[in-house]
């Protein structure tokens, strides 16, 4: 039989210091330098309820028109209103996702964020709903860093969707859908894209496209692969738009100087 290695506590605390944390380390339990440490296992995130309470057995589907906001305005979440055909499960997975790799998401649930816009053709429309956002939505979407948008399955219906959205506010957009797309596919409805401009008499948007992700499912269990890809997408484009206010602060700092 095997005789267990015990270790005096000061050289446990010494190794583990040096497994986790760089640098030269004291054998302390609290002369550890609170920069040098490492996240390990969770973090809390505070985020703000509802101003209703959630629909479905167990209160799991989130009602229309409402806002879950997290302590930083960096990424929020937009999905359609709750019904039989529209089923918000999978921005619920990806925000618990993103919520997980230490990411702020808030997450809002359109008030009419079924059927299609008024800028829809109208020889394919129907007489469905009509797809919009209030001016309160306006805003609460305004002042997030970027955007996530989960709008539908149907390619003309996610475009058109999202033209909308981008036509009202001037946020950088992240697009996930189940069916193949690319940054052409909005470029030649006058949407704005990071790699794909369409002529500049026919922009029709303030906010512009970054970045596409497919194969997520409506309805569906979101793949760890899929939501791996978001999240480094997100973190891409967010250390980029820190950058950026990161030096345009910096300029305005020197400006007052």
């Amino acid at each position: 039989m095997k005789k267990s290695m015990v270790f005096p506590l000061s050289t446990s605390l010494k190794r583990l210091s040096r497994d986790f944390w760089p640098g030269p380390i004291s054998s302390g339990l609290y002369s550890i330098p609170a920069e040098k440490k490492s996240m390990i296992g969770r973090a809390t995130q505070v985020v703000d309820c509802r101003e209703s309470m959630g629909l479905a057995k167990g209160g799991g589907l989130a009602q229309r028109g409402t806002l879950s906001e997290a302590t930083k305005p960096d990424v929020i979440a937009i999905a359609m209103s709750p019904g039989r055909r529209h089923i918000t499960k999978p921005v619920c997975e990806m925000t618990y996702g993103l919520r997980r790799e230490g990411i702020q998401t808030s997450v809002l649930v359109l008030e009419a964020g079924t059927g299609v816009p008024e800028s829809f053709p109208q020889g394919s429309r129907g007489y469905g709903p009509t797809f919009g956002l209030s001016e309160k939505e306006i805003e609460q979407v305004a002042r997030h860093k970027i955007a996530v948008l989960h709008l539908g399955n149907v390619r003309s219906h996610v475009i058109h969707k999202a033209k909308e959205v981008l036509a009202q506010v001037d946020i950088p957009v992240v697009v996930v859908a189940q069916c193949p797309m690319d940054m052409e596919d909005f470029a030649r409805e006058g949407i704005k894209t990071s790699t794909v401009k369409p002529p500049r008499q026919k922009i029709e948007t303030k906010g512009e496209v970054v970045d596409i992700v497919t194969g997520i499912t409506r309805g569906a269990t979101c793949t760890r692969v899929k939501l791996n890809t978001l999240a480094k997408v997100l973190n891409k484009h967010l250390a980029r738009i820190n950058a950026r206010e990161a030096l345009e602060a910096e300029a305005a700092r020197k400006k007052k100087k």
